[in-house]
């Protein structure tokens, strides 16, 4: 677990390279006065969830419990209060879901604010966490913080290259979440995977968020797609990894240490959803080493871009600076028992910069785009629609 001290001096350092408020959401993410309804200027019927067991105003004080009580389809939205939240959300529902942290009350805030570079505003307000990690017996999927998938089936991660059965449903088409910071407190740099995110069988995307772990962070799981925006991943060890798509859009990836890849993914056949461009997409973006890195880590280490956890993974790293903390091969295979990375794992960079961005030692097999070639890398082309369930109305 994290210091105070130390999480406010990440959070200062981070303060600079994010920021970000979303205009739609704003009115109602801002704190309220005290004698002025929080759910002043939010969507109707939206959920106020307070860890205040006096708020007059609040209708739940954990938020899985706001997230229970909704029926199963219609869409929905959550507003949770300011403060720490120790408990696993689950959302399993097929109807769309909304959760907003709120923001700070600040005369000077406006949605075309950038929120995280303007002290003393470096945090989010709301924090959920849990503190579980993977022991004998357990799925991956059992130490995640937050999980959207429609079953306990459908969220396990199962063992190997292949990983769980499909599963034939799907979940929540359109899942959202602004400005919470999602946290497993667990972990550290000496015990097992110990997961943030769980996204399956759904759509998901995050705005203005941050995830902490160690090992295996991030996970998009089978039939699932993830929109990642202006937030902060922190990782050591395989810390974006899956088999379903994933895009990340501006966004700080912190390696705390250095073990595996940074991207581990699992690719899949295209039997299971035919036409699909699975795989990892970091645009626009910055991988630094984290502040809480240790020393060690500091002066020895740098980290591979990624490793194939099949021979049908996919990375594609476009208009990303790189700090020293990147090996100058890139890649490597993802271990003895797999020791070559075949040519039906896909692996490229485009415009590449910073010192970790120098690509002349990369591996042969690694694709070098031209800026020709780096155009079919788009959000809409990799998801092969302009996904109605991602809010391009989020400033950034």
């Amino acid at each position: 677990m994290l210091s105070l001290v130390t999480t406010t001096l990440i959070a200062v350092f981070l303060a600079q390279l994010v920021k970000g408020l979303s205009p739609e959401f704003f009115p109602c993410q801002l704190q309220k006065p005290l004698n002025i309804s929080p759910l002043s200027g939010c969507p109707t019927g939206t959920i106020y969830v307070s860890q205040n067991l006096n708020d007059k105003f609040a209708r739940f004080h954990r938020i899985q419990d706001a997230i229970s009580s909704l029926p199963p389809s219609s869409p929905a939205t959550v507003l949770v209060g300011a403060g720490e939240y120790h408990e696993t959300l689950n959302i399993t529902r097929q109807g769309p879901l909304t959760l907003l942290g709120q923001l700070p009350a600040d005369v000077g805030l406006t949605p075309s604010s950038p929120f995280y570079s303007n002290p003393p505003f470096p945090n989010n307000l709301v924090q959920v966490w849990d503190n579980k990690f993977v022991q004998t017996g357990m799925d991956d999927a059992q130490s995640a913080v937050i999980l959207v998938a429609p079953s306990f089936n459908a969220s396990l991660i199962g063992a190997g290259p292949t990983g769980a059965p499909l599963q034939p449903l799907f979940g929540t088409p359109d899942f959202r979440a602004y400005n919470i910071d999602f946290q497993n407190r667990a972990a550290n740099f000496s015990i097992s995977q110990a997961l943030v995110t769980d996204i399956s069988y759904a759509n998901a995307s995050f705005y203005g968020c941050s995830f902490a772990s160690y090992q295996d962070t991030w996970y998009t799981g089978r039939n699932a797609s993830t929109y990642v925006v202006d937030s902060v991943i922190y990782g050591q060890t395989d810390y974006l990894f899956g088999f379903g798509t994933a895009w990340f859009e501006q966004v700080v990836l912190a390696n705390r240490a250095c073990g595996g890849g940074i991207v581990a993914w699992k690719g899949t056949n295209l039997t299971d959803a035919p036409g699909n461009r699975y795989g990892a997409y970091v645009s626009n973006s910055q991988i630094i080493r984290s502040p809480d890195a240790n020393a060690t880590t500091v002066t020895n280490q740098k980290c591979f871009l990624g490793r194939p956890w099949n021979d049908l993974a996919t990375t594609v790293y476009l208009n990303t600076f790189m700090d020293n903390s990147i090996r100058p091969e890139g890649w490597t295979p993802f271990d003895s028992a797999r020791p070559v990375i075949m040519n039906t794992t896909f692996y490229a960079e485009f415009n590449s910069t910073g010192p970790g961005g120098n690509t002349t030692q990369r591996i042969p097999l690694e694709h070098l785009l031209t800026a020709q070639e780096a155009k079919d890398f788009t959000v809409g082309g990799v998801f092969l629609e302009h996904p109605k369930w991602i809010d391009f109305g989020y400033l950034f």
